[in-house]
């Protein structure tokens, strides 16, 4: 009788959802109606039909009208050697900023090109972010799981994106080797396998540090267990990266290839010998994110490579003044770290970025309205790619026609960079690291301010790949 019983309550409150669901704006028959009544299955319609049900979307949207030829000469261009290729890994936001460093340093000591090891840095960057979850669960033992910052932790344990807040953090503290001394593996080149098995580690470590941190454990003991958990971190990455050095030997040679001395160094000695820059305190990221208000200073919480590192802190700004100081570095032949969302609008085969390239509306009989600030406020567009600006190509009166970025993809089109046109750079550009020097007096100011601080899981904050 409980099993009829059960039965009959199953589906009377099936039926009951069900007509609840259907009566609060599910589909009924008759909107069925009017919403197919939509195709008209015209020639026309059929035509369009068939082409891309056995076509891509991409090739049958191209514009002919906006599709000129998009010429690969600059007004304004830092002098670079080489394409890098972070293959198939999240290491885009690395190789752009090793690419800025490695550019400067072949400029100032007459070097051929050299390339610096995008591994040995991603080492100590997973190293450093183990340690940031593990001691940020730490501090939020006291929270339930469901708040909102233990939440993330644990969603976000750690990965191979990031941005140039992990450069500042990482290249400080580590310092840099060249490509030679500790070359790329199999798992460096492919991140996602480690990066999964660590994650769940690291998860799994968490829950025991908060049981442990429940259970009153002194605080000297929960920090040797988390040295214990990083120590285990510490051999998985050197069975998949290799061990870094601590000392190494190179040859430097001048762009000739004649060998000019032969000295030891420690990596953080090589730094400071071929660059030294003070990547914390003598850049300021700039951002255009039309969601907030401009000319302010934000900090985001949680979101650096490191514990002891620095927050994400960024100048929120018109285009227009991004554009000025980005003129000014090129102009003083100074590359810089750049971020956009790079599959909108891409043509990979010639290498250009576009707007008008793709005509998806007439395509598929509709339109596409939507702003930069109402793409980001509904998840369409964000940044989501690292990338080194390296030209701009101005007008007579001096204004940006286009702009080129140096991309870690490897070879293709452009010597594999990317053409961007200054419409695109408009709608789909979203940070610049410049050097303090260029700023303009606005964005001075704004740096004197009070930083806004701003949760780390905001969609615009989502590291880079």
């Amino acid at each position: 009788m409980r099993r009829i019983s059960s039965l009959m309550a199953v589906i009377i409150l099936g039926g009951f959802c069900a007509t609840a669901q259907q009566a609060s704006g599910g589909i009924s028959p008759e909107m069925m109606t009017t919403i197919k009544s939509a195709y008209k299955n015209t020639p026309a319609d059929r035509a369009i039909r068939n082409a891309i049900t056995a076509n891509d979307i991409n090739s049958l949207a191209r514009n002919l009208d906006a599709r000129r030829p998009v010429s690969s000469e600059f007004s304004h261009r830092v002098p670079s050697k080489g394409i890098t290729n972070q293959r198939s890994s999240g290491r885009c936001w690395l190789f752009t900023g090793l690419n800025v460093l490695r550019a400067q340093m072949m400029a100032e000591h007459d070097l051929p090109m050299t390339e610096l090891s995008q591994n040995y840095n991603f080492f100590f960057d997973q190293l450093e972010k183990a340690n940031l979850f593990l001691q940020g669960v730490i501090d939020t033992s006291d929270r339930p799981m469901d708040d909102k910052t233990v939440d993330w932790l644990f969603r976000n344990p750690l990965s191979d994106g990031g941005q140039f807040t992990g450069i500042a953090d990482i290249v400080g503290k580590y310092g840099v080797v060249p490509a030679e001394v500790m070359p790329e593996t199999n798992s460096s080149n492919s991140t996602s396998r480690l990066n999964q098995l660590l994650s769940l580690k690291l998860r799994e470590w968490g829950l025991e540090l908060r049981d442990a941190s429940k259970a009153k454990t002194k605080a000297t003991e929960l920090g040797r267990r988390k040295t214990d958990m990083l120590g285990e971190v510490y051999r998985m990455l050197v069975l998949n990266l290799g061990e870094p050095p601590t000392e190494f030997t190179w040859t430097r040679r001048n762009s000739k290839g004649e060998a000019v001395d032969t000295m030891t160094y420690t990596p953080l000695s090589f730094y400071d010998r071929f660059l030294g820059n003070n990547l914390s305190d003598d850049y300021v990221m700039l951002m255009n994110d039309p969601t907030r208000p401009y000319y302010n200073l934000y900090e985001i919480e949680y979101d650096r490579h490191a514990y002891d590192g620095r927050n994400w802190t960024y100048v929120n700004l018109p285009m227009e003044d991004i554009k000025e100081m980005a003129i000014a570095s090129i102009k003083d032949s100074t590359a810089m770290y750049f971020s956009c969302d790079v599959g909108k609008f891409l043509d990979r085969e010639r290498g250009v970025l576009d707007p008008d390239f793709y005509d998806y509306g007439s395509l598929l009989g509709t339109t596409f309205g939507m702003d930069k600030r109402q793409r980001v406020l509904t998840h369409a567009s964000g940044s989501s790619h690292a990338m080194t600006l390296v030209a701009v190509d101005l007008d007579k009166e001096g204004k940006p026609v286009k702009w080129l970025v140096e991309n870690s993809w490897g070879p293709g089109a452009n010597g594999g960079h990317l053409i961007i046109t200054d419409r695109w750079m408009d709608e789909y550009m979203f940070r610049l690291v410049v050097d303090k020097k260029y700023l303009t007096p606005k964005a001075r100011a704004v740096m004197s301010k009070k930083a806004e601080l701003l949760p780390p899981w905001d969609p615009m904050f989502a590291p880079e790949d």
